[in-house]
């Protein structure tokens, strides 16, 4: 829940999951007071806690348990729709040693050719990361089918953002993407495609993985910290901000980081 922070340091901020927050915009201190103890009228999950933050005339309703909510109809949908956190580690971490060893061993690359290509791959993934943030989960569609298309891809997660099995993509999904760029690549590429796919498929894993650890781990420190910051006011403050997730990379080129 989202509880009201007020002293004579933080004002005009909101303490989330032990870290203070901006204030969204439109709301006061009370009003977040008031928000933190309500409960919405609306149908949600059973046991869901809910805030309700009223902001411009639109009221936000978001469960911070990690609890689900059922999507689909089918059984066998709902079930794939849900995914444990390390499946893109045990699925992509071996692909990408492949990927490393057939660069240096089977494509005759140097060491600081591959290091080099493998830092490409990374910057591209960080660059797909943002688009498909961007222009595809933050579409905003009219239709009725379009909007429960949207729910379905990423609207769920900003409803029950920690929802711990919807928080990694699942692999009916991300493996058929991973065999379109590994085919672009090869390609386009010739035989510095292992080392920029290596790259590519790290950056992917470390998405999955950051993600999933600032929506359930503490990371008080650092770097860890910021992301942690960073990542949650695009949840609570503004979503119209703040794409990167993995890094604010390309949030800065396109000039929707926060100022």
């Amino acid at each position: 829940m989202w509880q009201a922070a007020w002293n004579p340091v933080r004002v005009g901020l909101i303490r989330f999951d032990g870290h203070f927050l901006p204030l969204p915009p439109g709301l006061t201190r009370h009003s977040a007071e008031d928000a933190s103890a309500s409960r919405s009228n609306e149908r949600v999950a059973p046991g869901a806690e809910v805030t309700k933050i009223t902001v411009m005339a639109s009221r936000l309703y978001v469960s911070n348990k990690n609890e689900t909510v059922r999507m689909f109809k089918s059984d066998v949908m709902e079930f794939l729709s849900h995914v444990h956190p390390a499946t893109p580690l045990v699925l992509y971490l071996p692909l990408v040693a492949y990927m490393l060893y057939a660069a240096i061993w089977k494509s005759g690359l140097s060491m600081l050719a591959v290091a080099g290509l493998f830092a490409v791959g990374l910057v591209i993934w960080t660059l797909l990361e943002y688009i498909i943030h961007r222009w595809v989960f933050h579409y905003e569609p009219k239709t009725p089918i379009g909007k429960k298309l949207h729910f379905i891809v990423h609207g769920v997660h900003h409803d029950y953002p920690n929802d711990g099995r919807r928080l990694v993509m699942p692999p009916a999904v991300s493996m058929p993407l991973a065999v379109i760029f590994w085919l672009l690549f090869a390609v386009t590429l010739g035989r510095f495609a292992p080392a920029v796919s290596a790259g590519f498929g790290f950056g992917y894993i470390c998405y999955d993985s950051i993600h999933y650890a600032i929506h359930h781990f503490p990371m008080k420190r650092g770097v860890w910290l910021w992301l942690k910051q960073y990542h949650l006011r695009h949840h609570y403050h503004d979503d119209h901000t703040g794409f990167g997730v993995s890094s604010p990379l390309w949030d800065y080129v396109f000039r929707t980081n926060r100022r």
